[in-house]
Formats: C-alpha cells, sequence, structure tokens
C-alpha cells in the first residue's frame, strides 16, 4: 500500500493490519505520520510536542516484535497522548507556562497504551488547565479545526481532535470534565465516547476535578474506538472510582448490530446556564437522527429527563473548583493566563462544604436524571448549541465573561459528568457551511456496550469514514 493518505485514514485497525501483513514496515508508517505531522500542523497546531526521534528508535525494537505468533493488536500504531496526562522524560503542561520539569514515569494509561504495542508520537496541545470548549492559549497559541481553519476544534482534547480528523494519527488521548471527549469529537465529525468514569484509570492521580473526569480515546470509526478502550481500561488501587468490569471486550459490542431500542430524544436546557439558544442546526441533526434511527427499527420518541434544578450547578462548582486546585498545584502559578488566575480567585470562594454538598447530591442527581431510562434504553441530546465557534470568540474577555460565554453553548455535556455515566457524541452530517453536525447519545451506568453498537450502526448508515475534511485530505 503505496497511499500515504490511504494510510493516515486507515485508522488503528487498518494501520495494524497492514504492519502485521508486511505490506508496511513500522519505520515507514511512522515516517508517513511524521511527514503528514509536519506538514499539515503548521495549519492546525494541534501537537505541543513531536518525538520524532524517539519514535523512529522505536519502531526499530517494535518491528522485531511483529514476528511473535500473536503480537498486540495494537503494535506499531503511533498515537497522541493529550498535554494534561504524564509521559515520562517530557514536562504535562496543562496549556501553560506554570508547569514544573519533566515527569519521571509514564502516567497508568500511557503504560498500558505502550504496552499494547502502540508508539508514542506526540503532545496534543490543550487550553490553560483543559478549562475551555476551545484549545487556544497564550503558552501554545490557538488549534484550529480542519474541516475550517477559522473554527475551533473544541476543548479541551481539541489538539486531539484535530490530529485525529485530519489524518495526523489514527487516535489520541482525550480527558473529559464537563464534556472535552464530545465537544472536540462534535467539532471535528469524530465519534467521542466518555465511558463510566474509572473505566480508563487515572492513576496517578485517584481523581481528577473533585470526581467529574474520565479519560477516553478520540478515532475516526467506532471500532477503533473500542479497541482503544480495551487495550486501556481497567482500575488500579489508586482509584477513587472502580466499575465492573464489562461482560465482554468492547470490540465485540462494536461489531453487534444492536437490538430495537427505546430511544428517548430531547431538546430541552438543562436548568442552570443563562441565555441559551439552541440553533436550528444543532435541532435539526436530532430530528434527522430520529428519523434515521426509526428507519432502522428503533422505537424512538420525544421525552424530556428530569435535570432537575441544580444537577448542572453541582457539576460546573466541582469543575470550577478543580480547574482552581489544580491551578494552585502548578510550580509557576505567576506565569498562569491572568484570566485564569482571575478564574482560580474566583473558585477559592467555592468552599470546602459547598464542595462536600455538590459532591454529595450526585447520588440524587444521578437517580432524578436516570429515572428517563425507566422509560427508554438510550437518551439523545444535542452535544452544544451550535456547530463548532470561530476561533479567538472569547479571546480577551474575562475570567467570568469566558465561562459565561462557553456555558451558552454546551450546557448539556457536563450533566453526564455529575452522574459519570457512559455518553458519547455521534457525528450527523454537515450543516451548508460544510462544518460537522453531531449528537450525544447517553446510557444507563456502566452500559458503554450499547452506546458502542448503536454508535458502529450509524456510522455504517452515515458513511462519515468516507469524509475526510479540507485539511488533510
Amino acid at each position: 500500500m503505496t497511499d500515504e493518505t490511504a494510510v493516515a485514514f486507515a485508522g488503528v485497525e487498518g494501520q495494524a493490519r497492514l504492519l502485521r501483513e508486511g505490506k508496511l514496515s513500522v519505520r515507514e508508517l511512522v515516517e508517513i505520520v511524521l511527514s503528514r505531522i509536519d506538514r499539515i500542523d503548521p495549519k492546525l497546531n494541534a501537537f505541543r510536542a513531536v518525538y520524532a526521534e524517539q519514535a523512529l528508535d522505536e519502531a526499530k525494537k517494535v518491528q522485531r516484535r511483529l514476528k511473535a505468533k500473536s503480537p498486540p493488536r495494537l503494535l506499531g500504531v503511533p498515537i497522541a497522548i493529550k498535554d494534561n496526562v504524564d509521559v515520562a522524560g517530557d514536562v504535562t503542561t496543562h496549556g501553560t507556562q506554570a508547569h514544573g520539569g519533566p515527569a519521571v514515569e509514564d502516567a497508568e494509561l500511557v503504560r498500558r497504551v505502550r504496552e499494547a504495542g502502540a508508539i508514542v508520537i506526540g503532545r496534543t496541545n490543550v487550553p490553560p488547565l483543559c478549562a475551555m470548549c476551545a484549545t487556544e492559549s497564550s503558552a501554545f497559541g490557538f488549534t484550529r479545526n480542519p474541516w475550517d481553519p477559522t473554527r475551533t476544534p473544541g476543548g479541551s482534547s481539541g489538539g486531539s481532535a484535530a490530529a485525529v480528523a485530519s489524518g495526523m494519527v489514527a487516535a489520541a488521548l482525550a480527558t473529559d470534565g464537563a464534556g472535552s471527549v464530545r465537544i472536540p469529537a462534535a467539532f471535528c465529525g469524530l465519534p467521542g465516547l466518555k465511558p463510566q468514569r474509572g473505566r480508563v484509570s487515572l492513576a496517578p492521580m485517584p481523581e481528577h476535578w473533585h470526581g467529574l473526569s474520565a479519560a477516553g480515546w478520540l478515532t475516526r470509526s467506532v471500532r477503533d474506538q473500542a479497541l482503544m478502550l480495551d487495550a486501556t481500561m481497567g482500575s488500579t488501587p489508586l482509584d477513587a472510582d472502580k466499575p465492573p468490569a464489562p461482560e465482554r471486550p468492547f470490540i465485540d459490542a462494536a461489531e453487534q448490530s444492536p437490538a430495537r431500542l427505546r430511544i428517548a430524544f430531547s431538546l430541552a436546557i438543562p436548568r442552570g446556564p443563562l441565555g441559551v439558544r439552541l440553533s436550528e442546526e444543532a435541532a435539526g441533526a436530532i430530528r434527522s437522527t430520529a428519523e434515521l434511527l426509526r428507519s432502522l427499527g428503533h422505537q424512538v420518541f420525544e421525552r424530556d429527563p428530569d435535570y432537575g434544578p441544580m444537577t448542572y450547578t453541582h457539576a460546573a462548582l466541582r469543575a470550577m473548583r478543580g480547574v482552581r486546585d489544580e491551578a494552585l498545584t502548578l510550580p509557576h502559578f505567576d506565569r498562569l493566563e491572568r484570566r485564569f488566575r482571575t478564574w482560580t480567585h474566583l473558585a477559592g470562594g467555592i468552599s470546602d462544604s459547598t464542595l462536600a454538598w455538590a459532591r454529595r447530591s450526585e447520588k440524587e442527581d444521578a437517580v432524578r436524571v436516570n429515572a428517563i431510562f425507566e422509560h427508554c434504553d438510550v437518551l439523545m441530546t444535542p452535544v452544544a448549541s451550535e456547530p463548532a465557534v470561530e476561533v479567538g470568540r472569547w479571546e480577551g474577555f474575562g475570567a467570568l465573561r469566558t465561562i459565561a460565554g462557553m456555558t451558552r453553548v454546551i450546557p448539556w455535556p457536563g450533566i453526564w459528568n455529575q452522574t459519570g455515566q457512559p455518553a458519547a457524541a455521534v457525528p450527523a452530517g454537515f450543516n451548508p457551511a460544510g462544518l460537522p453536525l453531531a449528537v450525544q447519545l447517553i446510557a444507563p451506568p456502566n452500559d458503554e456496550p450499547t452506546l458502542l453498537s448503536l454508535a458502529a450502526q450509524l456510522e455504517a448508515e452515515r458513511g462519515w469514514l468516507d469524509e475526510r475534511p479540507p485539511v488533510g485530505a
């Protein structure tokens, strides 16, 4: 296989197969990836660091492992790690210049993905403290959307989303404390599953943002997402959340069509954020997906969950305080952008007792909102109130105006961080300007298989794997 673009868009499974079949050497694949990063990334700024020399050295060792009888499924596939998770020998910047020195060892999930045979090719950009739904910082610049570089790829996993959507890498790490897997996936035309909290270990941290965050992967296909989760899931004694193991590998779910499901859809806006206006484009994505699901034999109907008066607020308090507490751990707080120093000061007003109240409320919130699943198997809502927003929309804004502006765009995802259950962004076509549209699918606790199966069915029907963005194609 000599078409470098075809290799780049072959995905995790496709690239691994090319290596196993000897149609491509590991070095050749790494060189293709590095060449694309060198050519494409100046237009997108997805990467904060690229490990070219290390990756080429590692390719030699991996090539020898391909001769084993049963090589790991990810062996030789280059992947990227989001710049809020430790990679040994490199600094973890959290999108700031306030960081300390290089990490001594890999985080647990990085260790696992290496153990599965993947080659870490570099680190993807994040906004400061992963606290924005756009990936923009004074430290590392603005990251852009490959479908339209005047638009953001979202945040905080925007660098990962831009890298995958443009075909620079087949998979990239994403984390999600209030939508940071699902928002970039939606803005960049990718599937993006936030798994059950604790499904992928956050060690050496027991938890992040006071229990809101989960780790996952961005890929172009649902199958690849399942493969990445299978390779890296599982808790450690350090993890605060330890969900029960799935009954079968996630790849099995991605390969199997779902049974006839009861699917509720809702356009309701959670109480709390002010000034949210759902665009006709975002509403249309819900309606068109509902019609498609009906045509596939599912029972689809409109029904709103009971978000309650405070669920969004509880999540926001945990996130705000989480950003503040993480900021105070940075060795050079004085180098943090002014907006986020102000954020830290404001969030200092969230007392320990208020934080404890927000955390205690999780169980009650989850019972209330999950009552919807007495009537359905899957709930569908918007991810964002509009498609990818323009780059720099909140540039020059203070902390409060930035927070208020973002909440008008993304009031839905954080609800499911408060409850901790699986939720996924799934592509839903494009608007007339060529920007991706998406919907959010939510399942009951620990039911990632239903989301993977349903998302794979939608992928087959909508054919988004055949779509390639102008930057990268």
